[in-house]
């Protein structure tokens, strides 16, 4: 058996697309998924299933939240140890402790890949942000008190890619690990 997360996308936002933890995991259950755990209110699914296909289990989660939600909304699955390849593979500057900046994670929605994101984004401003693309993760980094005139900040939120990614901070990321 394979542990799973899943991150939905915009559920919780500002009143918007309302989904609740516990019925969210009443409904992964139905699923027939196992040790379904949810972290925060923001649609993290952490559980774990027999199913090797992620393109299968993602359709499955996708239909469930269209059918019980009526939310069409962009759902990333990866697996817990692929994942976990990601963080050790993290740059220096990222995730660390120093408040002043904010740290983050980009995850892709197949089919899109870096290059189209960069595309649509393009290059990070110096001295306010970073990026580094790791498999379909992009680690981003920015300095809190000027993060409104980074490049990435507002592009990622709207525009053609924004329903392509889904982001998480670090600190979620690595408690969604370790659950």
């Amino acid at each position: 058996m394979k542990r799973y997360i899943a991150f939905l996308r915009g559920v919780n936002i500002s009143g918007k697309n309302k989904v609740p933890m516990t019925r969210l995991k009443n409904e992964f259950e139905k699923l027939e998924y196992k040790e379904v755990k949810t972290y925060l209110n923001s649609g993290n699914v952490i559980f774990s299933s027999d199913k090797n296909n992620i393109k299968s289990i993602t359709k499955q989660i996708v239909t469930i939240i269209k059918k019980q939600f009526s939310l069409d909304i962009p759902i990333f699955v990866i697996e817990k140890e692929e994942l976990e390849d990601i963080l050790r593979n993290a740059p220096d500057w990222w995730g660390n402790k120093d408040k002043e900046i904010y740290d983050n994670l980009i995850f892709i929605m197949p089919p899109t890949t870096f290059v189209d994101v960069f595309s649509e984004i393009g290059e990070a401003k110096e001295k306010l942000e970073k990026i580094l693309n790791y498999k379909e993760a992009i680690f981003w980094s920015f300095s809190r008190k000027n993060y409104q005139k980074t490049n990435w900040w507002p592009k990622t939120a709207r525009g053609n890619i924004s329903n392509k990614l889904t982001i998480r901070t670090a600190r979620t990321v690595r408690k969604v690990v370790e659950m």
